[in-house]
């Protein structure tokens, strides 16, 4: 199995002159990434920085993202990437539960970096790209060769923190070998980069997006970066780089259809639509297919397991009755559905997701008591996601195994609420909780965000549930908000709704 730091080496090599990465008006090529990461990677050493530290990274999209990347990668440290977005107590929480030794922070980022430094005397806090005393990115006199470091499978990365449904901060961890077969799988499930790919970047490197970076890497693709996602900017970079994929959570697609940026941009370049991370609704999917052409793609997978556990492709968008679905398993998992007692269900019964993958976690830093309830035995990994298959193969994703609600003694799964209350044309946006209730032990609640301009009310929208799905599902109230609390990578974040109607009883 190929190592995450030998297919950056591949890649480097086969398409050296190549333009690798864009960002605003400049860009590098292969040679250029690969100098600038032995660079870094030669500067962590002389900071001291040896193999198998742990890393905190706070280094926003940028013409410095993809190199430093790679050099912890070759250099065989353990990068633990720090969102932005994320309040100085979670980047310290993260710095502390993952003992990191050293942040490196990048311009824009870098009083933060200093914050940390100031809250723990021992942590060495590395610059990078600031053009200040010690920048890792200062002007060396000769190119610096690869890192002479050795390197195992087994070794670990990545260490990627995932709230879950939880709400308790947790880091997965990948190793050299992991990080190598989730670029298998991409390739084998979902992309074939071609040299003339180009894949644009709005969303935080760090996560879902950045695993794309490494399978258009090693085919002589190219990655547009962005700074962040802003509609008219993302619409207009796809014409000014020509890009042939992109991939967007469903947030982002409410959010391009909302503002009308679609209407005149230049799509011609475009070969694929990507989407995943959290459920589309699917008045959503039909805009956005309609928007875009027949050329949506599906994945579904988990931050212990990414990125493809499952794919829905173009050609099955083309069937109505697909749309919601997780798609069928990937060409490299192993996949079953489990009932409480670990025993595998009926065909077409609701279990939960328990895999087996080359791309799987190592396990959970630090956390024995998680990863003895995560692994079976035999080392399958339990998502805590909740499916069935259909008759032909397809699986169906229900909901989380936390978010279900049991109302009067009956399962309510909120994602089937939240389609039917999405398919109401007054709503932007929903999520469904379970609210504590004397007679029905926990009760159907609704918090739903409505289009500009456009009244409706709760009552109307009890009904329009009741004429979709079983009665007993339709929310017993409806609690209209502004907009939907969401994570940092734009997942509805059920539990922050949810906690507080626990708390008051």
């Amino acid at each position: 199995m190929a190592l995450a730091a030998s297919l950056i080496r591949r890649g480097a090599l086969a398409h050296a002159d190549r333009t690798a990465i864009y960002v605003g008006d400049e860009s590098l090529t292969y040679r250029e990434v690969n100098d600038r990461a032995n660079l870094i990677a030669a500067r962590l050493t002389d900071a001291g920085v040896a193999k198998g530290t742990h890393v905190a990274l706070l280094v926003s999209n940028g013409v410095n993202s993809v190199p430093m990347e790679f050099a912890a990668i070759k250099a065989g440290l353990v990068r633990v990437p720090l969102n932005a977005r994320l309040s100085l107590d979670e980047h310290a929480a993260m710095v502390e539960g993952s003992r990191a030794d050293v942040v490196v922070a990048d311009a824009s980022l870098i009083d933060r970096g200093r914050e940390l430094g100031a809250r723990f005397p021992d942590l060495t806090v590395l610059e990078l790209g600031t053009g200040g005393d010690g920048d890792l990115l200062a002007p060396a006199e000769t190119v610096v060769g690869e890192p002479a470091v050795d390197l195992a499978p087994d070794e670990p990365t990545l260490m990627l923190y995932t709230s879950g449904t939880t709400g308790t901060l947790k880091a997965v961890i990948h190793t050299q070998a992991s990080y190598g077969a989730i670029c298998s799988n991409i390739l084998a499930n979902l992309l074939n980069p071609q040299p003339d790919s180009v894949m644009l970047h709005a969303a935080s490197l760090i996560h879902a997006s950045g695993t794309f970076v490494l399978p258009y890497w090693i085919r002589g693709g190219a990655a547009a970066i962005l700074p962040g996602f802003d509609p008219a900017g993302f619409a207009e970079a796809i014409g000014r780089y020509r890009v042939t994929e992109i991939n967007l959570v469903p947030t982002m697609f409410a959010m391009l259809l909302n503002a009308g940026v679609l209407d005149d941009a230049d799509l011609s370049s475009l070969r694929k639509v990507i989407y995943g991370a959290s459920p589309m609704p699917m008045p959503v999917l039909e805009k956005s297919i309609a928007a875009f052409g027949p050329i949506l793609a599906q994945y579904y997978g988990q931050t212990e397991a990414p990125l493809v556990i499952a794919a829905l492709d173009e050609h099955a968008h083309a069937d109505r009755s697909l749309w919601g679905a997780c798609g069928m398993p990937a060409s490299d998992v192993d996949l079953v559905l489990l009932d409480d007692t670990g025993a595998a269900v009926p065909h077409g019964e609701i279990g939960e997701i328990t895999l087996r993958a080359p791309f799987q976690m190592a396990g959970y830093f630090d956390a024995d008591e998680l990863n003895a309830t995560t692994f079976t035995e035999s080392g399958w990994i339990r998502t805590r996601d909740l499916a069935r298959f259909d008759k032909r193969g397809y699986l169906h994703l229900v909901d989380r195994s936390g978010d279900m609600i049991i109302t009067g003694g009956y399962n309510v799964y909120p994602r089937e609420v939240e389609d039917a209350l999405a398919s109401h044309p007054a709503v932007a946006e929903c999520a469904v909780v379970g609210a504590p209730d004397e007679t029905w032990v926990e009760a159907v609640t609704a918090f739903v965000a409505t289009r500009p301009g456009v009244e409706v009310t709760e009552a109307e929208l009890i009904a329009h549930v009741r004429e979709r799905i079983a009665a007993h599902k339709a929310p017993k109230s409806v609690r209209f908000v502004d907009a939907i609390p969401k994570s940092a990578v734009g997942k509805i974040l059920r539990r922050a709704l949810r906690e507080p109607l626990w708390e008051k009883g």
